[in-house]
């Protein structure tokens, strides 16, 4: 792994620490309403365990690349970059909401480029 693909690695990890903190712990919050664009604080309450656990899953991929990097294991970091990717790709597929795909997507996608590419 080299300094490059380590600190796209750790920017996508971040990224979905970021989702973790807004999904576990925001969503009810006006910041998380407003990033999600919900309909209202009822509606937040009325679904914050199921942002919960998405958010539980964002923290399980971000571990995931902050285990890849510790381990220097280029197979565990294309696996979670992959993981992201189709993350992305369905969460934007399924929320109509193609923002999605260029936050979250794009960034793994890129990655996984420059990681293979060095």
């Amino acid at each position: 792994m080299n300094t490059i693909s380590v600190i796209l690695i750790i920017f996508v990890a971040l990224e979905h620490l970021y989702f973790l903190v807004l999904e576990m712990f925001l969503w009810t919050k006006p910041k998380g309403i407003k990033t999600f664009g919900l309909k209202s604080k009822e509606f937040a309450e009325d679904t914050k365990v199921l942002a919960a656990n998405q958010g539980l899953y964002n923290g399980f991929l971000a571990a995931g690349l902050i285990f890849s990097i510790i381990e220097k294991n280029n197979y565990f970091a294309i696996f979670f970059l992959v993981c992201v990717t189709i993350a992305g790709i369905y969460g934007s597929y399924s929320t109509k909401n193609i923002r999605l795909f260029f936050v979250q997507g794009v960034p793994a996608i890129l990655t996984l480029i420059v990681f293979i590419i060095n």
